[in-house]
């Protein structure tokens, strides 16, 4: 029987940081990371396998962090966990003994069971799996009309990539507008117009009530009775967690079928965690339990579960993700972190927004300029920032992680109007009117007027 101090099952994101974390803060124990993949993709780079990329080699996770850490890699797959006896079995017929264990196990997308046609060849969807991936980008070759059902940030990527290699792509989309849970109105108006302008065909407030084809797809049905051309359909309307294991060997699930986690990741054994999109969450401001799946909360809460396996820190817990949203749309940038205007008010806040128009060089005249968009949603009473977005070039990611500390740090409107800056002329806007502080002067003149 092989034996390791803690087994790591999931080799994606949160799996390998929470290897690499754990190892650092407990290095005289062994780690090993156990995967079912040879070679383990970048999650959120599989999009643009599909365009800006030449190819799944190059959306590669790579195994150096782990090697360099001293964790062990084994490609296998576990099938069965005792916790009792604490071994893990697995499909190549080892048997693996731990002492702790860590449930990285992931997500898999979402295949409607009531949408017919799904079984249809040309009917994809995007699963974290290099072979599967090139056996899309295969098929895809000889194939020119795409339709993707769901205007989600995957749905959305894939479409605007798809459409970069010359593909006729159409997005159908349920809700009123795409990106519609995770942005407020106005700004996903403005990705809908930008993404119209690249070429890509949006059909929103639209359901499908059938993917047509025999044996192979032809086309898509919509609710409206339209119908719509295609060689092949995305699916992109969600996903769920990975969680068949970890019921099976007695880990409590929620509701939506996560892993019970509390704020250390651990699940009611304490000597096994869950994290990454397998594992419970709570949204931070409301509380409420959470279906967001992001790879950057999945390494945070990765963090915070290697640092706590063998001695628990009241400092270092999970309090509920903020969901820290960004996205691309050609030059553009989408990000969001925390409650939009629509949910806050939904939940009952009490909120002013404040919206401030700037670019992010100066002056505005600099080569490579972009306009740049924050809105704030700011609790009246307190003026607690509760949420922000951003429309930005470049720099938009980083804004949003900016967003995200205030945040969760439960900074309010007054320490935004004195915080210190640095400012440069080609990598940021003026400091004479710095576009988070400007949006934070508006809150302020409602709170005044």
């Amino acid at each position: 029987m092989e034996k390791t101090d803690v087994l790591v099952i999931g080799g994606s994101a949160a799996g390998l940081v929470a290897a690499v974390a754990g190892k650092a803060t407990y290095p005289e124990k062994a780690f090993t990371l156990i995967r079912k993949e040879k070679q383990a993709v970048v999650p959120c780079g599989i999009p643009y396998i599909f365009g800006s990329l030449r190819g799944s080699d190059e959306d590669i996770m790579g195994d150096d962090p782990l090697t360099q850490a001293g964790v062990d890699i084994k490609v296998d797959e576990v099938i069965a966990v005792d916790q009792k006896e604490k071994v893990c079995k697995t499909r190549n017929g080892s048997d693996i003994a731990f002492d702790k264990l860590v449930f990285a196990t992931g997500s898999t997308p979402v295949i409607p069971k009531w949408l017919k046609g799904t079984d249809l060849d040309n009917v994809f969807t995007i699963l974290k799996d290099k072979e599967y991936i090139d056996s899309i980008l295969a098929k895809m070759e000889g194939l020119k009309k795409v339709v993707t059902i769901g205007g989600g940030f995957i749905g959305v990527e894939v479409s605007d990539e798809l459409n970069k290699r010359g593909k006729d792509v159409t997005i159908v989309e349920l809700l009123p507008h795409i990106l519609g849970l995770a942005f407020d109105e106005e700004i996903t108006i403005e990705a809908e117009k930008i993404l119209r302008s690249r070429g890509v065909r949006i059909m929103t407030g639209q359901g499908v009530k059938e993917i047509l084809g025999n044996g192979r797809v032809s086309g898509v049905l919509l609710n409206s009775g339209e119908k719509i051309d295609a060689d092949a359909v995305v699916l992109s309307v969600g996903y769920r967690p990975n969680t068949a294991l970890a019921s099976g060997a007695g880990l409590d699930l929620n509701d939506r079928g996560f892993i019970r986690v509390d704020e250390y990741m651990r699940t009611q054994n304490p000597d096994i965690f869950a994290v990454g999109d397998c594992a419970e969450k709570r949204d931070f401001i409301t509380r409420r339990p959470s279906g967001v799946m992001l790879a950057s909360t999945g390494c945070a809460e990765a963090r915070i579960a290697g640092m706590n396996l063998y001695k628990l820190s009241t400092i270092k817990t999970f309090n509920g993700t903020i969901a820290i949203f960004c996205t691309a749309i050609g030059e553009t940038g989408f990000g969001a972190a925390g409650l939009t205007e629509t949910i806050a008010k939904r939940e009952g806040f009490d909120v002013i927004t404040g919206t401030f128009e700037g670019f992010d060089k100066h002056p505005s005249t600099m080569p490579g300029t972009h306009k740049l968009v924050i809105k704030l949603i700011v609790g009246r009473e307190l003026g607690a920032v509760l949420g922000g977005e951003v429309i930005g070039g470049a720099s938009t990611g980083e804004l949003t992680n900016i967003l995200g500390l205030i945040i969760q740090k439960r900074l309010s409107i007054d320490s935004m109007l004195t915080a210190q800056i640095g400012t440069h002329p080609m990598l940021t806007g003026t400091p004479t009117a710095y576009s988070l502080i400007q949006a934070a002067e508006v809150i302020l003149r409602k709170q005044k007027g």
